[in-house]
C-alpha cells in the first residue's frame, strides 16, 4: 500500500523565528488596544508558562483575544492585514518557504499545526502557500441577536500538546484516512509538541528548545537549524 505523505509544521519558532501571537499582542498594544504595562506583564507570564509546559490554554486564549473581541470584526481584520505587511512578511525567511515548497513539489500534503488561534495564523499559513491549517478555533457568538464575532472562548479541542494529536487524527478521519495509511513528517521547535512528535513517522526537531534538543539527541531524531 502506498502511504499518503503529510508534512506537518508547527508555526511559531519553527516556520517563523518568532511567536506570532506574542507579536500580535505587541502590535495591537502599540495601537492602544490594551494597557501596555499590564498586557506585557500578563503576556510574558503566559509565555513563561508555555515554555514550562504549564500553560492554561483556555485562560491564555481569553486573554490573547480580548482586544479583538472588544474591537470587533472590521477593526481587527484591518489591523491584521497591516500586521501581515509590517511584521510577518519580514519574518518569512527564504529557507523556511523553500522547505515548505520542497514538500509541496514532492506531492506531500502540507498542514500547519499550531497552538495559536486561527484568526492570527490563517493569513500566515496562506502566506506560505498552505491552505490546510489546524489551529485553535475560536467560538463565535452566532446566537440570534449575537455579535457574529469571537467570544474569547475556544471552540472544540485546542490544538495544544496532546490536542494536536487529537486534531490531526480528526483531520485524517475527515479525509477517510487513519494513521496506518499516512507517512507523517512533523517539524517543531517545542517540547510541548512531544505528543505529536512521538506519533509522527519522522519527527524533526526544528530550532529546538533546550529540552527538545536533548530528547532529540537522545532518541536520534533529526535536528534542523532552520534559522541562524
Amino acid at each position: 500500500m502506498t502511504l499518503k505523505k503529510l508534512a506537518l509544521f508547527d508555526l511559531d519558532h519553527t516556520l517563523i523565528p518568532m511567536d506570532s501571537d506574542h507579536a500580535w499582542g505587541e502590535f495591537t498594544t502599540a495601537r492602544g488596544w490594551t494597557d501596555a504595562a499590564e498586557f506585557k506583564r500578563q503576556n510574558d507570564a503566559f509565555y513563561e508558562h508555555y515554555k514550562a509546559g504549564t500553560l492554561d490554554v483556555h485562560a491564555y486564549v481569553r486573554f490573547a483575544t480580548a482586544a479583538i473581541v472588544r474591537q470587533g470584526a472590521s477593526n481587527s481584520i484591518a489591523a491584521h492585514a497591516e500586521f501581515m505587511r509590517s511584521v510577518i512578511q519580514n519574518a518569512i525567511k527564504p529557507q523556511a518557504l523553500e522547505l515548505v515548497q520542497a514538500h509541496q513539489r514532492a506531492g506531500d500534503t502540507v498542514i500547519v499545526v499550531t497552538a495559536t488561534n486561527a484568526f492570527v495564523t490563517r493569513p500566515i499559513a496562506k502566506a506560505f502557500g498552505v491552505d490546510e491549517l489546524i489551529a485553535v478555533d475560536l467560538a463565535v457568538d452566532d446566537a440570534p441577536g449575537g455579535t457574529g464575532w469571537y467570544t474569547g472562548a475556544i471552540a472544540g479541542t485546542p490544538s495544544f500538546r496532546e490536542g494536536k494529536v487529537t486534531r490531526v487524527n480528526q483531520w485524517l478521519v475527515d479525509h477517510g484516512l487513519d494513521w496506518s495509511q499516512v507517512h507523517t513528517t512533523f517539524y517543531s521547535d517545542s517540547s510541548n509538541d512531544l505528543p505529536l512528535l512521538e506519533k509522527a513517522t519522522v519527527p524533526v526537531a526544528t530550532n529546538p528548545d533546550a529540552r527538545l534538543r536533548a530528547l532529540a539527541q537522545e532518541r536520534g531524531w533529526r535536528i534542523l537549524e532552520l534559522f541562524p
